[in-house]
């Protein structure tokens, strides 16, 4: 496939992609703010906004408290999740250069999952520390600091020679989540009936625990992730070649390779340790992208961050409005919406080969 002077694959030319990611994202974050046990419509919506600006009558005082207080922080919490999800699995599924590659699979969930049951199961003194010193966030910080660990364990096992090697690091993924689901299985058997749902809460994912102070926490974490890997599009663009052309183009593979899992890392296991396991985001929604944009890694890591915001966004309203006065665990539902579109890519590629 050819490559042009700036390392961008020919482009699939649709001009009204992003202009329409962008408007669908507006809508969406206009309507899931409004929608729940008190419904507020998207013109009070823009009427709160613009009376914080000065340029509305003031709007009622309730609605007001329920919009600043409990809407907008889960809006916000759901579209960095949402993006953060969706790029790192853009730019993973460009570095293992396999459309059906995800960042579970260097282990970065099953690591963050199995140091939080570990956390909630396990009574050792360490954690007992950790939640007596940071209270509501111990479990948070270790589930990351537990992606981390298994992440970093996956790169040192996939080095050879003083490199890391593409295919290594995938079977060293599986093998570690294997590894990391036997022994989360295990500490779920001899889990209490009050420790099994906390653990099941927190697998299945939820937004639920959304707050001003989780949002600015999770802020810089996306925010560098955001910015740092559409900055290697040009790279990732020129190693869908394969490796030995791309490194005679000038990329260093080591560093590439080592920016993408670094950054992919920050953004799963920062939004695992805050909402729980979330699927199909990274996996679904980056190709669904590049099927529309083309293989310009320029085009699919961008489109893919509002994509996966705008789609996040969205399953969280319906997951607390489909089951409402309950809320269904937004986890259950991004795997039933992702379940079927990865199989019809999965018949898709079968057809194509």
């Amino acid at each position: 496939m050819p490559i042009t002077r700036t390392g961008a694959l020919p482009a699939v030319r649709r001009p009204w992609l992003l202009p329409v990611l962008v408007a669908g994202l507006l809508a969406t974050v206009l309507v899931s703010a409004g929608v729940g046990a008190v419904f507020i419509s998207p013109a009070e919506v823009l009427a709160m906004a613009g009376h914080h600006f000065g340029l509305a009558a003031a709007p009622d005082e309730m609605k007001t408290v329920i919009l600043t207080t409990i809407r907008l922080p889960r809006v916000c919490l759901g579209l960095l999740i949402g993006s953060g999800l969706a790029v790192a699995g853009a730019a993973m599924q460009g570095l293992f250069r396999n459309p059906l590659a995800d960042p579970g699979l260097i282990g970065i969930s099953s690591g963050a999952s199995l140091a939080a049951v570990c956390m909630i199961v396990l009574e050792l003194t360490l954690f007992q520390q950790l939640g007596g010193l940071l209270g509501y966030y111990a479990l948070s910080l270790v589930a990351f600091l537990g992606a981390c660990g298994t992440t970093l364990l996956v790169y040192r096992l996939a080095r050879v020679a003083g490199q890391s090697v593409v295919t290594t690091m995938l079977l060293a993924g599986i093998a570690i989540n294997a590894l990391a689901g036997a022994l989360t299985g295990l500490l779920t058997y001899l889990a209490t009936d009050d420790q099994l749902r906390t653990i099941t809460f927190w697998s299945l994912g939820s937004l639920g625990g959304a707050s001003w102070t989780t949002v600015l926490a999770l802020l810089p974490f996306t925010g560098v992730v955001l910015v740092g890997l559409p900055r290697l599009a040009k790279s990732l663009n020129l190693l869908s070649l394969g490796e030995s052309q791309a490194t005679m183009l000038g990329v260093n593979l080591t560093g590439l390779k080592r920016q993408v899992i670094v950054l992919s890392t920050l953004a799963v296991g920062t939004s695992v340790a805050v909402a729980g396991i979330i699927g199909f985001v990274g996996l679904v929604i980056p190709h669904l992208i590049r099927l529309v944009a083309g293989a310009d890694h320029r085009r699919v890591l961008i489109g893919s961050a509002l994509g996966g915001a705008t789609v996040l966004t969205g399953a969280d309203a319906l997951a607390r409005t489909i089951v409402a006065p309950a809320e269904l665990p937004i986890g259950i539902l991004t795997a039933l919406l992702g379940t079927p579109v990865f199989l019809w890519m999965l018949i898709n590629e079968r057809t194509r080969s």
